[in-house]
């Protein structure tokens, strides 16, 4: 006949298999943890290519478009250009894919700014300004038929007219009628102009 155990104390019987199983919970509470740590040093998101930063791809120069002297795939003032990541580079291209590129691959298309021209030359502008400014011809070139006839009839305004539009026009200040850009050679002298609201003084600077 088997004694009974004391009452308020544990069974020596039921001691061990109480604490393997605590150690087995413990053991395997650490084994996930190590693998979801492991798991997320692993899986590093592979960068995009235009997230790259300068120096890490080179970009062609755009083709430029003889009549307009812009970038022949320039749409809502926008172009796209080829770039180039460096050999060695790891990330993901235009279509998503990640690569390993060797230099010779296109990584992605960079936005540049282009214009939106019409036809009017900025150099035949300024020389009828010049010559025929006192005659309105400037002004009949560029879409204002009203001022060119008012020049024409009184002598550019006794030239004072015709010296103010010639300096307007040359600073590119006074363009065409219907807004859009003279046709300047596309690494001429350009006009740019940079207007500075609260808003562009609020905005956060980025740097490489």
């Amino acid at each position: 006949m088997a004694a009974a155990w004391p009452a308020g104390r544990a069974s020596p019987a039921a001691g061990p298999p109480v604490l393997l199983r605590t150690l087995w919970l413990v053991t395997v509470a650490a084994g996930h943890w190590g693998a979801a740590a492991s798991g997320a040093v692993g899986s590093e998101e592979t960068p995009k290519c235009e997230d790259l930063r300068v120096g890490q791809y080179i970009c062609k120069e755009p083709k430029i478009n003889d009549a307009t002297q812009e970038p022949v795939n320039c749409t809502n003032y926008t172009a796209h250009v080829q770039c180039f990541p460096a050999p060695n580079i790891i990330c993901k291209d235009y279509s998503g894919n990640e690569t390993h590129f060797t230099g010779n691959e296109v990584g992605f298309l960079k936005p540049i700014s282009c214009r939106n021209v019409n036809g009017y030359s900025y150099k035949v502008a300024v020389a009828l300004s010049l010559f025929l400014g006192w005659l309105g011809a400037d002004r009949f070139y560029l879409g204002y038929p009203a001022l060119g006839l008012l020049k024409f009839c009184t002598v550019g305004f006794c030239g004072i007219g015709s010296l103010i539009d010639f300096v307007l026009i040359s600073m590119q200040i006074v363009g065409p009628s219907d807004g859009s850009s003279y046709i300047i050679d596309y690494y001429g002298t350009r006009l740019t102009r940079l207007s500075i609201t609260n808003e562009t003084f609020r905005k956060t600077q980025l740097y490489p």
